[in-house]
């Protein structure tokens, strides 16, 4: 797929009195800002005082949630439900609407944010697409001072946020990041996922500032894993989607705030400083003026690594507010979405064979190989009466196959016999649903349809061939049986090493 640049959209927290200085075109994507010249102390400011920006779009005051999630979410789940990764990050100082965009407000059933609207969206895209058997897992990651912690921990001894477990980040001998202890959860409905959301968003660390009543004080990753699978084919189709709410940056002088949230504040600006490091040397690689980008620098950036610059359809909202008092922080949040404007990410479709689905096909195949070599050795040697207990063992055959609701199922009959007894069993039940006017049309006998005529010829190589068949199928089903159990089986209700980054 051809490289395409990170999509940014800014979104325009309402208030009562926005500053004269502020600007919005939405239709055009254009904001605009001026700032005094005269500064609050008197002095005089000698720096730029006009600032325009253009983007993918501006949400403006008035813009309602089901708005934002038609324009910003539906092209990025509409891609993951293809097996393409996606992500969409909330960016923006405390207080200006991340976490209203994201999460929700919890007043209103209209105020519900994207990830409880991307969850009902997500599982009626599951019934709709009946061609696909579609699952789905989900992870909750908060990074709180640095360090990692997994919201869905079910210990009834967790009193407080450092009594969940801990994630660590690992990496492999082929350079994949992994998340270790962070628990993989599956969702089989709406409702299973939604109160998975719950469960997390009550572990989240959320304090009174200055700026906000109810600040969340940490970065959140909400993980949807959906995998596509179709009857018909070994081919399973993985994407994972991550809706992240960033904590918001803040100016320590502004705020005033002293002890633990002074020391909150000084960490989630250095987590944002190193993104931004990461955002800008990703600008450089393109220009071809560096080729490292420092991703190990904080969790956050480590775990965002497939998103900033990797194989992802990213979208990052810029949240704002337009107050005079933070209009100095609203174009700090504009031009860090400039720079992340200017990252090309490269996003594929993730495919790959399933190896428990081929070992499902290659047994049938071989069951298939074994049930024709043995009757292509039979011959014609046994050409007596199958007996009642041979009919009725017949019947049974026919009536299993015409029962099954699997396409791909087998029908084996053992001997050649055998075969052409079924054969003729289910020309009868054909004849007999025809007659009881269960199938309409022609009838096959009257357009000079006829049963088949088996052919035996060439044994000896038939029979050389169809072992050398199943041969090779047990071969390869001991292959693929050994992978799994090196990759430590089918289980995945927790998955104590999830894969982040996979080169």
């Amino acid at each position: 797929m051809v490289a395409s640049n990170i999509k940014v959209f800014i979104r325009v927290r309402p208030c009562a009195r926005p500053s004269k200085g502020f600007s919005a075109e939405p239709d055009a994507g254009g904001l605009a800002f001026e700032v005094d010249k005269a500064t609050p102390d008197g002095q005089v400011n000698n720096t730029k005082t006009t600032h325009k920006f253009a983007f993918d779009g501006v949400l403006p005051m008035a813009i309602t949630q089901q708005q934002v999630f038609d324009v910003i979410a539906k092209p990025v789940i509409d891609d993951v439900l293809q097996g393409i990764n996606g992500t969409i990050f909330a960016y923006g100082q405390t207080g200006s609407g991340k976490t209203f965009t994201i999460t929700g407000g919890a007043e209103r059933y209209d105020d519900r944010g994207l990830i409880p609207r991307t969850i009902a969206y997500l599982f009626e895209a599951f019934k709709t697409n009946s061609s696909c058997k579609y699952s789905m897992y989900i992870s909750y990651l908060e990074i709180y001072n640095n360090d990692g912690y997994d919201l869905l921990s079910r210990e009834d001894t967790a009193t407080k946020l450092e009594d969940l477990p801990k994630v660590q980040l690992r990496e492999d001998e082929e350079g994949n990041i992994k998340l270790r202890n962070l628990s993989v959860n599956m969702a089989q409905t709406e409702e299973d996922a939604l109160n998975l959301l719950f469960l997390g968003d009550t572990n989240r660390v959320v304090a009174e500032t200055p700026m906000n009543d109810a600040s969340t004080r940490s970065h959140c990753m909400f993980i949807l894993w959906v995998e596509c699978t179709r009857p018909d084919s070994d081919v399973v189709r993985r994407a994972k989607l991550h809706l992240v709410d960033l904590a918001g940056s803040e100016r320590i002088g502004k705020t005033g705030v002293e002890g633990k949230l002074r020391n909150e504040a000084t960490n989630i600006n250095l987590s944002l400083h190193y993104l931004e490091q990461v955002i800008v040397a990703l600008h450089e690689r393109s220009q071809g003026r560096r080729q490292h980008v420092p991703y190990r620098n904080s969790i956050l950036t480590s775990v965002l690594r497939d998103s900033l610059g990797g194989n992802c359809r990213t979208l990052m909202v810029g949240a704002i507010a337009t107050e005079s008092s933070n209009l100095d922080e609203s174009i700090s949040t504009c031009r860090f979405a400039q720079r992340v404007a200017c990252i090309k990410n490269n996003a594929t479709v993730n495919e790959e064979l399933d190896p428990a689905l081929l070992i499902r096909r290659l047994k049938r195949e071989v069951a298939q190989l074994r049930d024709e070599l043995t009757m292509t050795s039979a011959g014609d040697e046994d050409e007596e009466e199958l007996g009642d207990e041979g009919l009725e063992h017949c019947r049974r055959l026919v009536t299993g196959y015409l029962e099954e609701a699997d396409l791909e199922a087998p029908f084996v009959c053992g001997s050649v016999q055998r075969f052409r007894m079924c054969f003729q069993l289910l020309r009868q039940a054909y004849w007999q649903r025809e007659t009881d006017g269960a199938l309409g049309g022609a009838s096959p006998r009257a357009e000079g349809g006829c049963g088949p005529q088996p052919c035996l010829g060439s044994l000896e190589a038939t029979v050389l061939e169809l072992r050398q068949q199943v041969a090779r199928r047990d071969q390869e089903i001991g292959l693929l049986l050994a992978s799994l159990q090196k990759r430590g089986g089918k289980g995945k209700e927790v998955a104590r090493d999830v894969p982040v980054f996979i080169r």
